[in-house]
């Protein structure tokens, strides 16, 4: 995606904030102002999604829950896509929460394909490989 330099005045409360999580992510101050605004563009466009830390970097999640939206939709391409079927396997969330995980796919469906992708190539051996203190088979 291509940049554009663009000047903005910040309240200096905000500024410390930004300053504060690039300080402990140890990233620059531009890459996380850049990353907050986008978030809030998607949260705006996508009600019922909202942003969390993870292992592997921070990622849509259904609000009010700790599921990610690219588990949901993993299960609902598992199901050929079929609204009742993903309302069964996820009884307990409501039709809302649901219909907010497939519309953040529908607008981002890249992102998500590409955590889908990642979750989808681990195996035994490379949990093994980045993790050797999970190898009991030597024990």
């Amino acid at each position: 995606m291509r940049a554009v330099q663009k000047s903005l005045r910040i309240p200096q409360e905000t500024v410390v904030e930004i300053e504060k999580i690039a300080y402990e992510s140890g990233r620059d101050f531009s890459s996380i102002a850049k990353d907050l605004l986008s978030e809030a563009i998607k949260t705006r466009l996508c009600p019922g999604i909202v942003f969390a830390d993870g292992v592997t970097g921070r990622r849509a999640k259904i609000a009010g829950t700790g599921l990610d939206v690219w588990e949901i939709i993993t299960t609902y391409k598992s199901v050929n896509q079929d609204f009742k079927r993903l309302q069964k396997a996820y009884h307990w969330l409501t039709e809302q929460q649901l219909r907010a995980a497939i519309g953040y796919y529908t607008a981002y469906h890249e992102e998500i394909d590409q955590q889908i992708e990642r979750n989808e190539s681990w195996s035994k051996e490379t949990l093994i490989k980045h993790y050797p203190y999970l190898d009991r088979s030597g024990m």
